[in-house]
């Protein structure tokens, strides 16, 4: 656990000194909700509208910082200085996907208020606000873990910014979907509705099923 937060507050430390994706990621996101602010045609969106425009925005931001997330560390020798040092290899996976988590959580400040102004046409309450924030935390995890891995597979290829998002986009279809879903009700015209649990508990198992299954394969992408 030392270790994950020694390079943890590493990758922090390094974004917060060279701002990179962060705020790339952000930029995309305004950017993309103004052109559907004008592409629409209308004022206003609601339901599964919003909720699609809001996951799929999400989404194609995390692929950003998926291609960018092992950069540094491959052009620096980041790696092999990991590789020789005697520490867990796992532990650089589970840094990699908090830190991508920390990053959409901060994406995050940015693009759910620009959404709101630009496009979604009910009223912000807080019972809308808990709600989006649980369901965004648990997509947030889905993003991190499935990105941290494919990033660690596709830096390792030369097409890395052709390989990741080829490999990323089927394996997140179904966190978007299940989110997309479980967010529609939230973001109804009439105001928040009630959550659907299926959709909270496929989307929970998901990101339980692919938490275990980076942590088992990590190692073996960081040794080949």
């Amino acid at each position: 656990m030392r270790t994950v937060l020694t390079l943890l507050r590493k990758e922090l430390l390094l974004e917060r000194k060279v701002p990179q994706l962060v705020p790339a990621m952000a930029l995309f996101s305004v950017t993309t909700f103004v052109v559907f602010h004008f592409a629409l045609q209308q004022r206003d969106v609601d339901g599964d509208l919003a909720a699609g425009i809001l996951v799929v925005t999400l989404l194609f931001a995390t692929i950003l910082g998926i291609n960018r997330l092992y950069v540094a560390d491959r052009e620096e020798g980041g790696f092999d200085a990991f590789l020789l040092a005697p520490v867990d290899r796992t532990a650089l996976g589970v840094a990699k996907a908090l830190t991508l988590f920390a990053f959409l959580v901060l994406v995050e400040f940015v693009m759910v208020p620009a959404f709101a102004i630009l496009l979604f046409g009910p009223g912000v309450g807080w019972e809308l606000v808990g709600k989006l924030v649980l369901v965004l935390a648990m997509v947030n995890v889905g993003l991190s873990v499935i990105g941290a891995l494919v990033g660690a597979l596709a830096i390792q290829t030369r097409a890395r910014d052709l390989i990741g998002p080829l490999v990323a986009l089927p394996l997140l279809v179904p966190v978007v979907i299940t989110a997309a879903r479980a967010l529609s009700p939230v973001l109804g015209a009439d105001g928040p509705g009630a959550m659907e649990g299926q959709f909270l508990a496929v989307l929970g198992l998901y990101d339980l099923v692919f938490g275990l299954l980076a942590y088992a394969l990590f190692d073996f992408l960081l040794e080949d």
